[in-house]
């Protein structure tokens, strides 16, 4: 049993570990006992500048909710005071955000359950939010003016998160907001992912995705994009991948190279990733660096063909894959279905109508796919093995990322002031 949950979730390892550490506490001395913890799914609301904690499996019912944006007076007032800043926000809200401030992009908790950690676009930091008061525990604010995608080291210990304009990512000690180290990346940092082991980071920067030059002729304009890979101890550069170089030598000129959500196999031999403007997946397999497999998924007829409308050059955005890497799962962002599609053969199952579907995660016991529908304000999961819904959840305003994490057993949400 300890074997199987730290094979198959990093975290909870931390947790056993910290366990067997209070039971072999020096004779004499009081060791406190270990809070105990329930799991739950995390869900982002970006928009509204919440995160609903449900449910990690069965009816996803809501636990409770937290406002990751206590500071939202102090932090405007500074933004106000500053034209540079200013300039930046609105820009965010304007371009990234459709008209909206962007307040809670990704989140994990931490090893103990007792915080979230949040990036926060519109205000270009990470916070720590103690999950029984909502308040601050520490601030990280990152280089530039917009902060993005985060990923926890499989210790839960780091967290990784892209400062998308300064084009760097930082990794901090999850506990105090202390910054551990960072590295440079290409144009527009934003996927993170720790290998298994916990040795690599690989970031994929995905280039300017608010201009409107979004004919296929003109998606060299959109930056330096690539994967940077770095030992994730020293922060050294180990790799540099461009998917253009191999998207080419696939023969798909017409593809661009920008990766956005990627998985990998269980064993790390195959990434699948999905790349701006395009209905699908792309299967790559690290040791010979090639790209082997491309999987084009159906198109909606109600989608609009103006590449301008889709949302940060997103066609497809959300992917996830089954804890036995026999099954991923997709979302047709813009063309409003998700689908489990099956890794060996790149079948397709039945398209599941969704509004927006922006995320894809794996629920608590890695039986169903659950997504974030962004246009209808819901979580939706999909049975891994049917490929067909399983129950849909009301949550706030534009959930996007998603992800499971645990806090006390007894929590309901903060206590009141």
């Amino acid at each position: 049993m300890l074997h199987s949950l730290r094979t198959r979730y990093p975290v909870a390892a931390v947790l056993l570990a910290a366990t067997a550490v209070t039971a072999l506490a020096a004779p004499g001395r009081a060791a406190a006992p270990a809070e105990p913890l329930r799991e739950v799914l995390f869900v982002g609301n970006n928009w509204d500048g919440t995160a609903d904690a449900l449910a990690s499996t069965g009816d996803l019912a809501r636990i409770g909710r937290i406002n990751v944006i206590p500071d939202k007076e102090e932090r405007l007032r500074e933004i106000y005071l500053n034209p540079v800043r200013l300039a930046f926000f609105l820009g965010i809200r304007a371009g990234a955000g459709e008209g909206h401030d962007q307040f809670a992009d990704d989140m994990y908790t931490t090893p103990d359950g007792s915080a979230v950690v949040v990036s926060r676009p519109s205000f270009a930091d990470v916070v720590s939010i103690d999950v029984r008061t909502g308040r601050i525990n520490w601030r990280f604010p990152v280089a530039g003016y917009r902060a993005d995608h985060m990923a926890v080291s499989p210790d839960g210990t780091r967290v990784a998160v892209s400062a998308s304009t300064a084009n760097t990512v930082h990794v901090l000690d999850i506990a105090t907001g202390r910054e551990a180290g960072s590295f440079a990346t290409g144009d527009k940092p934003h996927e993170n992912t720790f290998s298994r082991d916990g040795r690599y980071l690989w970031n994929s920067s995905i280039g300017d995705v608010t201009s409107a030059l979004d004919a296929p002729w003109l998606d060299w304009t959109k930056g330096d994009r690539k994967i940077t890979v770095v030992d994730a101890r020293t922060f050294r550069t180990v790799r540099v991948i461009d998917m253009r170089e191999r998207l080419d030598a696939f023969g798909r000129h017409d593809l661009s190279d920008a990766v956005r959500p990627m998985s990998f196999s269980p064993d790390e031999s195959k990434i699948y990733f999905q790349v701006s403007f395009f209905n699908g997946v792309v299967e790559y397999d690290v040791a010979t660096d090639r790209i082997t497999r491309i999987k084009e998924l159906p198109v909606n007829p109600a989608t609009s063909t103006d590449r301008t409308t889709w949302v940060n050059d997103s066609r497809h955005h959300g992917l996830s894959m089954s804890p036995d890497g026999t099954k991923l799962c997709v979302a047709g962002t813009m063309d409003d279905y998700a689908t489990v599609v099956d890794r060996a053969t790149l079948a397709q199952g039945p398209l599941v109508p969704a509004d927006k579907p922006y995320w894809a995660t794996v629920d608590g016991d890695g039986t169903a796919c659950v997504i974030s529908e962004s246009g209808a304000d819901r979580v939706t999961a999909i049975d891994f093995a049917t490929g067909t819904k399983r129950v849909s959840v009301p949550v706030g305003d534009h959930p996007q990322r998603v992800r499971l994490g645990h806090v006390p057993a007894d929590w309901s949400g903060p206590a009141p002031s």
